[in-house]
């Protein structure tokens, strides 16, 4: 019978390692750790892929293909519940970029704005005339509601593509490819 067969019935049964308590442990001067440097100090860490400074093994890989992450639209992002709550907005008017970075909504106008339609149990009861570059339609359906007015100005990739936010179809008009997505890519 081998150690590797008997393990799984009899459990582990292996004694604490206690460090520091002398020569007759077996462990004694340095602790298993060796004599000086870093790691022989204690708060001292490493990231487990630190290779002892040669050149990492992500490093040493080829890198090649294609990523979208450079194309990706960053919104900044408001619920109008938050809208709502803000004292400049609490009797309704117009939210728009400007507004929403004076009240501190929204850092500053580096990014397009996106509106979310998370109100609460009670509802909008406010009219606000929304004008940014995207609003879901759960918030579209809220602010309409409660009488409100929406105008998505879209993103630079909606204007350069042709895409009408505002218009029940919003197909892309400017294409110059076929998109080859989808069932009837072609």
């Amino acid at each position: 019978m081998m150690i590797h067969e008997i393990t799984e019935q009899a459990g582990k049964n292996r004694k604490r390692k206690r460090i520091g308590r002398g020569h007759g442990s077996g462990w004694g001067k340095q602790s298993g750790r060796g004599h000086k440097g870093a790691g022989s100090r204690r708060g001292h860490s490493t990231r487990f892929q630190f290779e002892g400074g040669q050149m990492p093994y992500f490093r040493r890989m080829p890198k090649f293909g294609f990523s979208n992450t450079n194309f990706t639209i960053n919104f900044w992002t408001v619920n109008l519940r938050e809208i709502v709550a803000h004292s400049d907005f609490a009797k309704g008017g117009s939210v728009n970029t400007a507004s929403l970075v004076k009240a501190g909504l929204v850092r500053d106008d580096s990014r397009d704005i996106k509106i979310l339609g998370s109100v609460g149990d009670d509802g909008l009861k406010v009219k606000l005339d929304v004008e940014v570059s995207r609003v879901t339609d759960g918030a579209r359906k809220h602010i309409e509601g409660a009488g409100g007015s929406v105008k998505e100005t879209g993103t630079r990739r909606d204007r350069v593509r042709g895409v009408d936010r505002n218009s029940d179809d919003r197909s892309p008009k400017n294409l110059t490819k076929k998109l080859r997505r989808g069932k009837n890519a072609g």
